[in-house]
This record gives structure tokens, C-alpha cells and sequence, in this order.
């Protein structure tokens, strides 16, 4: 005789169901999973960190912008200043050019100033004519192109800085220290005296200058006497 297990005969008891419901409905139903999310992080929170990674991102770039203007202007200012050196550079071997030019035409044209005193004194003398002259003119020609100007004149004011004095005079129609004889003329190249012009002056005779309407003593006296005379008829008789 076996025993029977209870709930598993016939007579066991079968949980109720309602009436329609089919043998699914009253098999219990499965744990379904959750649908509700876990609290997200505050929105606050990430555009705080947003905004402050951006801001150090721009700091970032603000500084590397100032150094790129650091080294742009030191750059500038060393070319500016490379520039005026070699503008300055340029300007002194210019000068230099042209001192050099001025020496060399100096030395060379120094040894052709007794010819072109020769030149001058026949000249004087109306010795210049025929072949010699054309050779003399042509050789005045080349010297003033190579810039050699000559000077001195008669009655020009006495200048010790162009002018040699060779031999001095008073004379009462001059008024301050004149050249009067021109004995040698002098020569410059540009601004470079070559050789003074030697000369012969001549200054105002001592004591030679009266001011005018100055009348020597007893004059006046002697203009009061003769009105008198005039008024009178002339001097008292005996």
C-alpha cells in the first residue's frame, strides 16, 4: 500500500482561479526588470566642468598668442633696426666715395696747378695764341670737368681763410681789409681749398675817416662871422 504525497493526488487542491482566466494567468508572474534609471549627475555640474576646461583652453591659447606677439615685435624691432644700420652703412660709403674722389682729383690736379699759372701769365701777356692756346683750353676744359674751380678777385673783401696775404698797403678808398692785386689765384675742389689765392691787400688809411657832418673846430665860428657880415653891410670901419 503506498503512501500518497500530499498535494500531488487527485484530491489535491488547485490554486482558484477565476473563471475565463487561462492556466497562464495563474502561473505567477516573473520579477520583470526595473525601468527606472539611476539618478543621473546634475546638469549643473557638467557645464561647470565644461566651461572651465574651455576657459583653461583659452588661457592657454591667450598666452601662446602674446608670445607669438613677443617674439614677432622683437623681430620686427631687429630688422627696423638692421635696416637703419644698413642705411647708415650705405649713406658713409657714399661720403666716403666721394672723399676719395675728391682726394684723388686733389693730388692729381695739385701737380697741374703751376701749368695753369704758366697758362694764366701768358694769357696775361697775349703770349696764349695758336697750337699752344687749343692745348691750353683743352687742358682748362679737362681740369674744371674733374671739378677744379679757381678764385680770388680784385676788390673782394679779404677772407684769411682763402685768402694768403703777401703784401699789405693803406689806402684811403677803402673801408675794411680788401684784396687789391690778385698775385696767384686759388683753386678748391667742392668745399676743399686746394691752394689759397695770394694776394696783395690793402686797409683804410689811419685816422683817414671823418664822420660826417663833422666840421672841423673854428668852422662854425667862421659860418656865424660871415652871416654877421652879411647883416651889417660888412666889418665896422676905424
Amino acid at each position: 500500500m503506498t503512501e500518497e504525497t500530499p498535494g500531488f493526488g487527485e484530491n489535491a487542491e488547485k490554486p482558484d482561479v477565476p473563471s475565463g482566466a487561462t492556466p497562464d494567468d495563474a502561473a505567477p508572474k516573473a520579477a520583470e526588470p526595473s525601468t527606472e534609471e539611476s539618478p543621473a549627475a546634475p546638469a549643473g555640474d557638467a557645464a561647470a566642468s565644461k566651461t572651465s576646461a574651455q576657459d583653461a583652453q583659452d588661457v592657454g591659447l591667450t598666452a601662446q598668442l602674446d608670445q607669438v606677439r613677443t617674439a614677432l615685435n622683437e623681430r620686427t624691432a631687429d630688422l627696423q633696426r638692421l635696416q637703419a644700420e644698413y642705411q647708415n652703412y650705405r649713406r658713409r660709403v657714399e661720403r666716403d666715395k666721394v672723399a676719395v674722389k675728391e682726394i684723388a682729383s686733389a693730388n692729381l690736379l695739385s701737380e697741374l696747378l703751376p701749368t695753369l699759372d704758366d697758362i694764366g701769365r701768358a694769357r696775361e701777356h697775349g703770349e696764349l695764341v695758336g697750337g699752344f692756346k687749343s692745348v691750353a683750353e683743352s687742358l682748362e676744359t679737362v681740369v674744371a670737368k674733374l671739378g677744379l674751380q679757381q678764385f680770388g678777385k680784385e676788390g673782394e673783401p679779404f677772407d684769411p681763410t682763402i685768402h694768403e696775404a703777401l703784401m699789405h698797403s693803406y689806402a684811403p678808398d677803402v673801408t675794411e681789409t680788401t684784396c687789391v692785386a690778385i698775385l696767384q689765384p686759388g683753386y678748391r675742389i667742392g668745399e676743399r681749398t686746394i691752394r689759397p689765392a695770394r694776394v696783395a691787400v690793402a686797409e683804410p688809411q689811419p685816422g683817414a675817416q671823418t664822420v660826417k657832418g663833422e666840421e672841423p673846430e673854428g668852422s662854425a665860428g667862421s659860418a656865424a662871422e660871415k652871416a654877421d657880415e652879411k647883416e651889417t653891410g660888412g666889418p665896422d670901419e676905424g
